[in-house]
């Protein structure tokens, strides 16, 4: 399993261990919630055979204890509705700046809503008559269902927050390595480099009429620009226009002379030159990973295609293959580092690829389409205004 496969399973298991912990809550807090609400019925049955007694009180009545029920209630909102319906108390209702017939008004739809939600306890009267006390959630009642979707949504935010945190962190400390890494690796390439140049001009002395020195050479200067492209690694490269189809010729070439016959390079470019702003190395440098991982997709036998042309607002490349091709759901996660098929090779090819599109030529490369035993497309956009 890759490394990308054990990243995505501890990603899955967080965040349906935080379902599970939300849902848990919610469920803890429905619970509490309704326990409340029960506890505020019974309160208000309480109160409602309270006002029954103060409606039907005689001289054996306990008035002062049916006052002290009534007007111990300072928190639940009530109407009191007469046997004909018209408003004969209320309580807890919030009639700040209204002015009657307002205040009419509002206390009769607050309570026409208690009704239709069924928050209401009926008193027989000893006439036959009934008298409705309506009621509804108190206050505190309605912020502590409000409560834990409040206390959630804090919580997700940091939980969010603390994320991009940690990826930002490591995103930043991957850079420092990579960089380091890179430069390190230009900075100890110098020196055979040099000496290697320095034995070749003495080669060149010596035997002039060496056929072998040419591509001895090649090999040397290709050496120094793969310390450069290093060297650039972490720096931003200047960029200046440059003919993309020489470019891909150039790769072309150099793929060509190190694949065997089996292996069928092809070009489709534009009959005029297309100029973009590129740094040359490193450009030349993503095409021609995309070249090599097309190579060992094929197994060595196949055909290459690379294709340039001109949109309204974008350059475009293309590189198709004819190898085993790549599943839709591995279409983003090749380009992670370390994302690799091969039995040798740090998968690092495709990341750096689309470091250097994406941060040095804010651009766009990913895998256009793929279809698997048939080849891969991918393709690499280049905007006008950026290039």
């Amino acid at each position: 399993m890759q490394l990308t496969d054990h990243i995505r399973m501890v990603k899955i298991i967080l965040v349906c261990s935080a379902l599970v912990i939300c849902a848990l809550s919610l469920i803890w807090s429905h619970l509490l919630v309704a326990d409340l609400a029960n506890e505020e019925r019974n309160r208000m049955e309480v109160w409602a055979e309270a006002m029954r007694s103060f409606e039907q009180a005689d001289e054996q009545t306990d008035l002062a204890l049916v006052l002290k029920v009534i007007n111990g209630n300072n928190t639940i909102p009530v109407v009191v509705l007469s046997p004909d319906g018209s408003v004969q108390a209320h309580r807890n209702l919030d009639l700040r700046g209204l002015e009657e017939p307002e205040r009419t008004q509002r206390i009769k739809k607050v309570a026409q809503k208690m009704l239709r939600e069924g928050n209401v306890i009926n008193i027989h009267l000893d006439d036959d008559e009934v008298m409705q006390i309506c009621y509804d959630e108190s206050l505190m009642l309605r912020r502590l269902a409000h409560y834990p979707y409040i206390q959630l949504g804090i919580v997700l935010i940091f939980v969010v927050v603390a994320i991009f945190a940690l990826l930002s962190s490591k995103r930043a400390e991957q850079n420092k390595v990579w960089v380091g890494l890179s430069k390190e690796t230009a900075h100890q390439l110098g020196t055979p480099i040099s000496s290697l140049m320095a034995w070749t001009q003495v080669l060149r002395e010596n035997y002039p009429d060496d056929e072998l020195l040419p591509e001895m050479d090649k090999d040397v200067h290709r050496l120094q620009m793969i310390a450069e492209r290093f060297s650039k690694i972490g720096s931003r490269p200047e960029t200046r226009p440059e003919n993309v189809n020489e470019v891909i010729n150039n790769v072309i070439e150099y793929i060509g002379r190190r694949t065997s016959n089996r292996v069928t390079i092809t070009a489709e470019l534009p009959s005029q030159p297309l100029y973009a702003n590129l740094s040359a190395p490193l450009f030349e440098w993503v095409v021609e990973n995309l070249c090599k991982n097309a190579v060992d997709a094929m197994n060595g036998s196949g055909r290459i295609n690379i294709s340039a042309f001109e949109e309204p607002a974008r350059y475009v490349v293309e590189v198709s293959d004819t190898g085993k091709g790549i599943p839709k759901n591995r279409f983003k996660s090749v380009f992670q580092p370390g994302y690799t098929t091969k039995t040798r090779g740090w998968g690092l090819g495709l990341s750096l690829a689309k470091r250097i599109i994406e941060e040095y030529h804010r651009g766009r490369i990913f895998v256009k389409s793929s279809e698997l035993n048939k080849g891969t497309t991918f393709r690499i956009e280049l905007d006008k205004k950026e290039a």
